[in-house]
């Protein structure tokens, strides 16, 4: 069976979604993982197809027209004072482009809270046919495999999953043994990219890779291969946001080059035999 490949938004965050979509299929990718969901940060560009109506539309001509199939979108963020219902529209947008995967991530300490809101989202999500992913990141409060484990153990819900991003994989010390222990039909697609060897402590290096210096998949030291010969058959969503490169060949030759590099990479990670120890 081919994978499925994605583009991920965060590769170039500006783009508006119908010329992001548009991008994609000329440069050969399946799907889309976009960002419509404002997280209301600073300097932020949001893609709000819950109050641009027009915008909405546009994205889906842009869908039909080429093919590609928007397969989730992000970021309904739990943070200190989240209000559920005010994610409300934005899922019901979401829907309205066929997309069935929500990606959620943690950034308060407060664990009581954010299991009961995770809990909350999860029960909006599943009104609208979704499921909920979260994104363990390793600069967040959720930085690491257990602890989202634990979480959607203790939510108790269904439409539940985990985005495995392996950048964070790598970067929060992510043993091969413990993606073995994960129920595989947690896992709805994954985000890859690469990374060098060394693992940074700082907060301001670790975001500077994550948002803005990203490698192709085969370019560094993640053992992409190995964790996806642990993983099923998920669509393969490619985040590779690297400035330099985005102003040297422009989004759809960066497009382009991750995924072709990405399929020379990994075209025989459904072979047996990849060694299931620990990465460290």
């Amino acid at each position: 069976m081919d994978m499925r490949y994605s583009l991920v938004h965060l590769t170039s965050i500006t783009c508006p979604p119908p010329e992001f979509i548009r991008t994609a299929a000329k440069a050969g990718y399946d799907c889309v993982s976009l960002r419509t969901i404002p997280m209301g940060l600073q300097g932020e560009i949001p893609h709000d197809i819950a109050k641009d109506h027009r915008l909405l539309l546009e994205t889906r001509r842009a869908a039909e027209e080429t093919g590609i199939e928007i397969h989730d979108t992000e970021n309904a963020r739990i943070f200190d004072g989240v209000s559920i219902p005010d994610y409300e529209p934005a899922l019901e947008a979401a829907a309205e482009l066929g997309i069935h995967h929500i990606l959620s991530n943690i950034w308060t300490d407060n664990k009581s809270f954010y299991t009961e809101k995770y809990m909350e989202l999860c029960d909006l999500a599943d009104s609208y046919g979704q499921t909920v992913s979260v994104e363990f990141v390793t600069w967040a409060s959720v930085q690491d495999l257990k602890t989202a484990k634990e979480l959607l153990l203790a939510s108790g819900r269904k439409n539940v999953g985990i985005v495995l991003d392996t950048l964070h994989f790598y970067r929060s010390r992510v043993t091969l043994e413990e993606l073995g222990q994960i129920p595989p039909e947690w896992f709805h697609y994954v985000h890859l990219c690469d990374a060098g060897a060394e693992i940074p402590t700082d907060l301001e290096s670790l975001v500077h890779t994550g948002r803005g210096e990203r490698l192709y998949p085969g370019e560094g030291a993640i053992p992409i291969k190995a964790i996806l010969k642990k993983l099923p058959p998920v669509v393969r969503g490619l985040e590779v946001p690297h400035l330099t490169r985005l102003q040297q060949f422009g989004l759809e030759e960066h497009a382009r080059q991750a995924l072709e590099r990405s399929k020379n990479c990994l075209q025989d990670t459904r072979k047996e035999g990849e060694s299931n120890e620990s990465i460290y």
